[in-house]
């Protein structure tokens, strides 16, 4: 059992305002509030997401501001009311910090879509710290075969590949494509193949081919060399294409490459649009959709599949200290693929 800390304070990477970039300080440890609980964090991973505070694009954030939203620790106190987790209990929490439980889509049990929903990191203070406090609807259970730093990307990459593809309508056998060979499509590759689907995977350039069909594609596309939605039509048109690199071009050159009821699922974030005319919706009654992370109840869905069938993140951890290098190395998309703050 862990034991509510001595110290007083721990250290923390905050973010000061838009573009000021990161500086570690020392901070009071939290106390939860009624229904929350404090985590002792282990480990925090680095996630593109991150960019919305840094950077201050997403509105309304309140400065200073701790990010972290794909958090592993272990419960070291209770708040008021909490009887459902108990002290020393490891948890995560993703992406999904939150909900009112009470909006209309709160009382659909549609937690993905509460109309007020918190998001870690940017609501209140993430994991980038020692110590956080968290709502208890926004924890997540981790598996003992799972270490910290494994289950940590698993809480927004992870689930955001797993509950997309497994609600995408492919079934065993369909030909799913993944494009881009990165943070997000290389987990995306390993559950399409634990799925059991033919998995052709998209990359530019043909360095990533060998990691690609080892992380279990079937078929490699090097989009420089190739016209991927021909090379997709060419192996019966794609059932669904999971687009997990930000290039809103690149997506809508893939439309083309789906078959009859095939959908584009968009899950690789862009503020540019997509490009596509009702003709090639139309024939062929394809769709494209969004997809975003999910509720806690999701987050150990893909925890519980990833530690039963092996899929894991590659991943380059570095101390909390190092923060700000550990963020510019994820910016600079030479990480491979995720990186995780230890503490």
């Amino acid at each position: 059992m862990a034991t509510t800390v001595a110290v007083k304070t721990m250290k923390a990477a905050q973010v000061t305002g838009a573009g000021a970039g990161f500086e570690i300080v020392e901070r009071e440890i939290p106390e939860p509030g009624p229904g929350q609980v404090r985590i002792k964090v282990l480990a925090c991973g680095v996630c593109h997401s991150d960019a919305l505070v840094v950077e201050g694009s997403w509105p309304g954030i309140a400065y200073p501001r701790v990010p972290g939203h794909e958090v592993a620790g272990i419960v070291d106190m209770l708040g008021a009311g909490v009887t459902e987790w108990r002290k020393g209990q490891r948890v995560g929490v993703g992406w999904h910090g939150g909900h009112d439980g009470t909006c209309a889509e709160c009382r659909r049990g549609d937690f993905r879509n509460c109309r007020n929903q918190k998001i870690a990191g940017i609501s209140y203070d993430g994991g980038y710290q020692q110590f956080m406090v968290a709502p208890t609807e926004a924890l997540a259970s981790i598996p003992e075969s799972l270490s910290d730093v494994e289950a940590a990307p698993l809480l927004c990459a992870g689930i955001t590949t797993y509950d997309a593809l497994r609600h995408a309508g492919a079934m065993p056998g369909d030909l799913v494509a993944v494009q881009g060979i990165g943070g997000l499509g290389h987990l995306g590759v390993q559950f399409a193949n634990k799925f059991g689907y033919k998995v052709a995977a998209i990359g530019r350039g043909p360095r990533n081919e060998s990691l690609a069909k080892k992380l279990g594609a079937q078929v490699y596309i090097d989009s420089n060399a190739q016209d991927a939605s021909e090379e997709l039509q060419k192996l019966g048109g794609a059932r669904v294409i999971m687009a997990t690199a930000p290039n809103s071009k690149a997506m809508s050159e893939l439309i083309d490459g789906l078959g009859p009821n095939g959908k584009l699922l968009v899950i690789g974030a862009s503020f540019d649009p997509i490009e596509v005319t009702p003709i090639q919706l139309i024939m062929g009654s394809k769709t494209v959709q969004g997809w975003a992370a999910g509720p806690p109840a999701d987050s150990e869905d893909t925890l519980r599949f990833a530690a039963l069938s092996g899929v894991r993140a590659m991943i380059e951890t570095y101390p909390l200290e190092q923060a700000a290098a550990a963020y510019a190395r994820m910016m600079s998309g030479k990480a491979e693929f995720r990186v995780v703050l230890t503490m």
